[in-house]
């Protein structure tokens, strides 16, 4: 089987493939395209591309311009990057509640030492909680917090101390917030949500950035009705540098590295492969999305 990869090439995928018996061709000879850039640069897809693997967990984007037809396969990076994303939640999440952002000199000290807050016996919620949810509850446990998992199948989560389909703003003390953007979590953190979490609520947010509606969580930090935020994906992105968000000292803001590209490349492979040969034995593949569903 022969595939293709744009618009970067990555020698990771490209070395892993051929080692496995897979030919890098041009688009219009290849049986199957490895696409690692984003929406805008995708390209015309010829009749012989069977399948399409995209190196991008989140696929709102290519859903939003009409990518993902149904004339062919396709498959995303679900689940691959949930141990990078579940460490960098849990830094964002401590790097908020020790109040790292403020201790810009010692004589922040004091400031820092009272806004400082703890993950020791305190209840986080974990909100759309897949494969970076699974991989958060070890971590969180480590630190002597109890866990509740909200998921839409109501299955157990593994480790989770509970499992829920239904909405928990008023019964955690931090918010971890990993589901894929669909219509129906669009802006599943809004004023509402918001309005029902406790005064030292902390959100984090690792997933999508239409998850949390930002004017109301502006207002929500602005206002005192929460404690704090710690963001790696914004509504919009990325943030105007002069929205108030930036400069709120009980906010923490990364670029979207939750997962970064050194560890897409290093972890696709493998994930790539698998699909392949799923592809090939007429299987589902791993990693295989619905067209329409989001994810």
């Amino acid at each position: 089987m022969k595939f293709s990869i744009t618009p970067h090439r990555w020698s990771t995928v490209i070395d892993y493939l051929s080692e496995n018996g897979y030919e890098e061709t041009e688009l219009g000879e290849a049986d199957f395209l490895v696409f690692n850039g984003t929406p805008e640069e995708f390209p015309e897809l010829p009749e012989n591309i069977r399948w399409v693997q995209i190196c991008l967990a989140g696929i709102d984007g290519f859903e939003a311009a009409g990518i993902l037809t149904s004339d062919r396969r396709w498959a995303n990076a679900r689940g691959i990057f949930a141990t990078t994303v579940a460490e960098s939640a849990v830094a964002l999440l401590l790097a908020q509640l020790h109040a790292h952002k403020q201790c810009t000199s010692w004589d922040a000290r004091a400031a820092a030492e009272g806004a400082t807050g703890w993950l020791h016996d305190k209840t986080v919620a974990i909100v759309g909680a897949g494969g970076i949810g699974t991989e958060l509850i070890p971590m969180l446990h480590g630190f002597g917090c109890r866990v509740i998992a909200v998921n839409r199948s109501g299955r157990p989560v593994p480790g989770a101390d509970e499992t829920t389909t239904e909405a928990v703003w008023s019964r955690a003390d931090y918010f971890i917030v990993a589901a894929p953007l669909t219509a129906e979590t669009h802006h599943m953190v809004d004023a509402q949500a918001l309005a029902e979490m406790p005064s030292h609520a902390v959100v984090v947010n690792v997933g999508r950035g239409p998850l949390i509606d930002t004017d109301a969580l502006t207002h929500a930090l602005e206002t005192g009705q929460i404690a704090g935020a710690a963001l790696d994906v914004t509504e919009p992105e990325p943030l105007p540098a002069e929205h108030p968000l930036w400069a709120m000292p009980n906010v923490v803001i990364t670029p979207h590295i939750a997962n970064t590209s050194e560890r897409i490349q290093a972890l696709m492979p493998k994930a790539i492969l698998a699909n392949a040969q799923a592809f090939a034995a007429g299987e589902k593949m791993p990693t295989e999305v619905t067209p329409g569903q989001g994810y």
